[in-house]
């Protein structure tokens, strides 16, 4: 098989997507080396006539040209037109579920291109059984056109201990007991709801940690970074920016308890990583979380201040409890792996085919 698979994602900074279709890529090429898999985008043909309104002519134009037997899409988009059949990832559905979170020029786009690649794709790949139904529903598809192929953390994420985990930390300004969040800093995180969990966790426990907020600035979070002054709170909250991948796997490694007390998503995969690297692991009791994590987690409602607050509380001044999740985080997620995904996507193209 020649197979072409978007590039685009890896074109800027890696975030969720660019590192799923990185990783995708590598373990396509691993677990199937008599096959053919290119990454397309229109930097990679520059210069070139094709790289003009991209989906639209000049990805069709290459693929019409080239001998490709199947196009993936790993970004929700598909190719206006093609002679070899396509498939897409729909990570999540927030664009439609959640609009007030995204800019509205995306929520439009979505609104009108996604049935249509829904309706044009040979097979819809989904990260979760949650995102499953509800593309069945929104986009109406039927159940036997879209597959179920879970993510899973990068071999980056493991245990890390001693100086290295110490260094980033002394350069980070970050103490010895933290709380972490990984993620982009936008609306459907619930940073607001998390900074006044934490914000209670100070002023009615004994307890004094610091939490730690890793990620790139996302949008529509001005007046987020208004509340953690207003609050008096900028000495103990340290918000890191966007980290590279060893730098986060050491802050996994030495939090005292990652939280993510995220409002929707896809899959999940930040708590995933987290259990990777042996930390205890807070997050939200929503279908697909609930889904990724099972048991190995402690479920909050991410809309309920009060139970991120307990729970917070409960899991820093209980080494048990900590233990106890820290141990059944790092048994579930050995489920997940790259191998894994990449098989069952082989599955897919090969259906097809």
């Amino acid at each position: 098989m020649k197979i072409a698979l978007d590039g685009m994602p890896l074109a800027s900074q890696l975030t969720g997507v660019g590192h799923y279709t990185f990783e995708l890529a590598a373990s396509l090429a691993r677990v199937a080396p008599n096959d053919e898999f290119t990454l397309v985008s229109p930097e990679s043909l520059k210069p070139s006539a094709f790289n003009r309104r991209w989906w639209s002519v000049g990805l069709p134009l290459y693929l019409a040209r080239s001998s490709f037997d199947l196009f993936h899409g790993t970004n929700y988009e598909i190719p206006f037109w093609s002679r070899c059949p396509s498939v897409v990832t729909i990570h999540d559905l927030s664009l439609f579920l959640h609009p007030e979170a995204h800019q509205q020029r995306l929520v439009r786009r979505a609104r009108w291109r996604l049935p249509w690649t829904a309706k044009l794709a040979a097979r819809i790949i989904t990260p979760s059984n949650s995102v499953k139904g509800e593309v069945c529903e929104l986009l109406k598809v039927s159940p036997d056109k879209v597959v179920v192929t879970p993510e899973a953390p990068r071999s980056t994420f493991k245990r890390r201990e001693g100086e290295e985990v110490a260094k980033l930390r002394r350069r980070l300004g970050i103490d010895e007991d933290f709380i972490l969040f990984v993620g982009t800093v936008e609306p459907r995180k619930n940073l607001h709801r998390l900074v006044e969990a934490f914000d209670q966790v100070l002023r009615t426990t004994s307890l004094s940690p610091q939490l730690v907020i890793a990620g790139g600035q996302g949008w529509l979070m001005d007046d987020f970074y208004v509340v953690i002054q207003q609050k008096k709170l900028e000495d103990r909250i340290c918000l890191t920016g966007y980290l590279q991948d060893e730098e986060l796997a050491a802050l996994y490694s030495s939090c005292k308890a990652f939280v993510y007390p995220s409002l929707y998503e896809g899959f999940g995969l930040p708590p995933l990583e987290a259990m990777a690297c042996g930390a205890p692991v807070i997050t939200s009791r929503i279908p697909a979380i609930s889904e990724t994590v099972g048991t190995a987690a402690r479920l909050v409602d991410p809309r309920d201040v009060n139970d991120l607050t307990r729970a917070l509380a409960e899991l820093l001044s209980d080494e048990t409890m900590r233990r106890h999740f820290a141990e059944a985080g790092a048994e579930h997620v050995k489920k997940f792996t790259w191998e894994q995904t990449a098989l069952k996507t082989l599955e897919v193209y090969r259906q097809i085919l």
